[in-house]
């Protein structure tokens, strides 16, 4: 997606991506139409399957939001899904949202692999072949060799692919996860199919700087992000593609509605998914797919919180305060 927050450790970047470019805190873009991206749930049934109707359920309750639903993504499970499951995630999401989603392509590889090129390509191919978007999920071959490495092979497989979101993340959600630097960075936006970006590392700075190096190289290039820790980093232009909306997608679309109308509850309502986003994603972090599960069976929208073998799971205690915020939450909704 233990201890009772997140340890420094978890949240340090790689030393190489401190450069700082801009001071802290730049400019808010209040009025600003917001896109959201809600990466969606896989719940499981109480014996361990997919419970592929809840599945459907929210993939339209995302859309019906006003969400585009990214599948395939940790939130889901990729790495844990077998070739069939992810074709027939593709497959109902598709159905549902037509061309109006994203996906993880995910290469599962092994530590010191190069990078795979076809099977990325394949990936990325199955994604847009169904209408969406491929989002180029981390693996070790992308990430293991360095920052010329993987705008390289960004490069390459941008030159197959008519458009697709490219996606750094953090080592405390996956362990071959990888902050590049700015200067990598710069070389992703240089990559014309490369429309987007979801950037995890759970850092404001790191994000701020994204952002003000995008408006100088690409101002239409979009920086979605993944910090569930700061959801507010959409004041500054940030778009999103975030874990913790599947927890209430009508609630960051009302959000997200609030800040482009100039509505003072724009506020309030954040600040509430913003306690939510610090609970859940405490570390270790992968749990907080546990705790997704869990707020989902509190509002009915499955009948377990199982999740599948070797997923973290969260103490019996989360239930009580996940049950405090589901219910705070009916009264913006």
């Amino acid at each position: 997606m233990i201890a009772d927050s997140v340890t420094p450790d978890a949240v340090t970047p790689d030393p190489v991506t401190t450069d700082r470019t801009v001071p802290s805190a730049p400019p808010e873009r209040p009025g600003r139409t917001i896109t959201g991206m809600s990466a969606v749930l896989l719940p499981h049934t109480g014996d361990g399957a997919i419970d592929w109707p809840a599945v459907e359920a929210h993939v339209a309750r995302t859309v019906a939001a006003g969400l585009a639903p990214a599948v395939n993504m940790d939130t889901g499970y990729v790495q844990l899904l077998d070739d069939a499951d992810k074709t027939r995630v593709l497959d109902l999401t598709a159905a549902i949202a037509g061309g109006s989603f994203v996906a993880g392509a995910f290469v599962p590889d092994q530590t010191g692999d190069p990078f795979d090129l076809a099977a990325h390509a394949a990936a990325a191919h199955a994604i847009a072949s169904r209408g969406g978007t491929p989002v180029v999920f981390p693996s070790h071959g992308l990430n293991e060799h360095g920052d010329d490495g993987w705008v390289a092979s960004l490069q390459a497989l941008g030159a197959e692919l008519d458009e697709f979101i490219g996606f750094e993340l953090g080592a405390m959600f996956v362990p071959y996860g990888r902050i590049p630097s700015l200067d990598a960075y710069r070389g992703l936006l240089e990559i014309a199919s490369c429309t987007g970006a979801k950037h995890s590392s759970l850092s404001r700075q790191l994000e701020w700087d994204r952002l003000a190096l995008r408006d100088q190289v690409r101002p239409d290039f979009r920086v979605f992000t993944g910090n569930d820790l700061a959801i507010d980093m959409v004041r500054y232009g940030s778009d999103y593609l975030l874990g913790l909306s599947t927890f209430a997608p009508e609630a960051f679309a009302a959000r997200d509605r609030m800040w482009a109308e100039g509505d003072p509850g724009f506020w309030e309502l954040n600040d509430l998914l913003q306690y939510l986003g610090h609970f859940t994603f405490r570390a270790p972090v992968p749990g907080y797919r546990h705790d997704a599960a869990i707020f989902f069976t509190l509002r009915g929208w499955a009948s377990s919180d199982a999740t599948p073998a070797g997923a973290p799971r969260r103490p019996d205690s989360d239930r009580a305060v996940l049950a405090d915020i589901a219910e705070r939450l009916e009264a913006w909704t």
